[in-house]
């Protein structure tokens, strides 16, 4: 749980970093585009926790 709150402060600290910049977020800027990131992180996991 330490590790996913870490990873969230640090995600908020880079989107706040390159809003100030006014520099392009390394994400997709859309809802539909984030859901695509997480589709692919989920089959990975799925996948490898089904080949074990």
């Amino acid at each position: 749980m330490r590790d996913i709150f870490l990873t969230f402060l640090v995600g908020l600290l880079l989107g706040a970093t390159c809003g100030y910049f006014r520099l392009p977020i390394p994400a997709p800027p859309t809802l539909a585009g984030v859901m695509g990131i997480a589709g692919v992180f989920i089959g990975f996991v799925l996948l490898q926790r089904l080949t074990r």
